[in-house]
């Protein structure tokens, strides 16, 4: 068995950080969805940057489509929905056989309406439609105004991948927007045995802003945190998760076959040369989550990575380590807006260079 296959006895569904054309059509998706049981794919601008940038497969298509009378960010679709469309159809079989539970495939809305709530859910129901896909979510951000168009989007029956989650009120907002989308959905008759979402926490930009204020601080106690604050968060999310959906306030929905909104690990690389290459993945598996991972940490996590049941260990450790860095004076919810803001300024300017490449 594959060591990344070997992930899910435990519980933890393993997603591909990744897609192209030529991940596709060389059938080296086909492949690792085998052989590594991944059991879904995530993409957002970044990635679609460096495929259609790089991959030549989009070359001739995006010629064509430079012919016709369209926007930059209409020919940035036309290329990149075929892709979700079709690597929907090669996980189809995953999420008929989860029935639903995986299989998914995520496209982000326009990185421009993160704080426009209403552009984000049309521009959301549009791409819902338009890849017309059961296994596709649509990802929005967990900014202000992406609460609002989730909890709107869970209500109308679309799946979501909430995306750039920094902070335990980050968390918090979101799956209780999930909740009363659900809700509100039972509420007028709907059923809600279909939806699906996934809250996607980002780990390794967390250590990244947090080790040098921690190197600055230079005492014993600070220098002992460093690397330590993503794991901690993580660790403390998840308990929050499971009081959430596995008690009073979920359990009316849960009768009616609603599904918890899952957390997802994102940015799972490892950036501090001085950690493992596999900490964000070997130290956070268990029951009811998902790891979206890159493919340069999938390989070095099938040459030495670990399975084991880690995410419910040393819980009591991880909220001392919260509590210390606060004593230390770092505003760990203040860093988390930080990182989302500089997340959401990524991916505008990886969009941007999208539209460049399409105009």
């Amino acid at each position: 068995m594959s060591k990344i296959a070997a992930i899910k006895p435990f519980g933890q569904s393993i997603w591909l950080d990744n897609l192209s054309r030529g991940l596709i059509a060389s059938g080296e998706l086909a492949k690792i969805l085998k052989e590594d049981a991944i059991a879904g794919v995530t993409s957002n601008p970044a990635i679609f940057y460096k495929s259609i940038s790089s991959d030549p497969l989009y070359t001739g298509d995006l010629a064509e489509l430079k012919k016709q009378d369209l926007t930059a960010e209409q020919r940035y679709e036309a290329l990149v929905v075929p892709d979700i469309q079709a690597t929907c159809d090669l996980t189809r079989s995953i999420y008929d056989q989860t029935k639903g539970v995986d299989g998914y495939v995520s496209l982000e809305v326009s990185p421009t309406l993160a704080n426009d709530a209403q552009g984000t859910i049309d521009n959301a129901k549009r791409l819902w439609a338009e890849i017309n896909r059961p296994n596709v979510m649509i990802k929005v951000p967990a900014t202000p105004a992406g609460v609002i168009a989730f909890e709107e989007l869970i209500t109308s029956g679309i799946n979501v991948n909430v995306t750039l989650m920094f902070n335990l009120t980050h968390v918090d907002n979101i799956l209780t927007a999930y909740i009363r989308g659900l809700e509100a959905r039972a509420a007028a008759g709907l059923p809600v045995d279909h939806v699906h979402a996934v809250a996607s926490v980002f780990l390794s930009r967390v250590d990244s802003l947090i080790d040098p204020q921690l190197e600055a601080i230079g005492t014993p106690e600070a220098l002992a945190l460093r690397g330590k604050v993503a794991l901690s968060f993580v660790k403390v999310s998840y308990q929050h998760y499971k009081k959430l959906f596995h008690g009073n306030r979920f359990a009316a929905l849960k009768a009616l076959g609603a599904h918890p909104q899952r957390l997802l690990w994102a940015s799972t690389g490892t950036k501090n040369k001085a950690y493992s290459d596999v900490m964000y993945v070997e130290e956070l598996i268990g029951p009811e989550t998902v790891n979206t991972v890159p493919d340069a940490t999938l390989a070095l996590f099938r040459d030495h990575g670990k399975a084991a049941n880690t995410l419910d260990t040393n819980i009591d450790a991880a909220v001392a380590n919260l509590v210390a860095v606060r004593q230390l004076g770092i505003n760990y919810n203040l860093a988390g807006e930080q990182l989302q803001q500089e997340g959401l300024k990524q991916f505008d300017e990886a969009f941007v260079k999208l539209l460049e490449l399409t105009k």
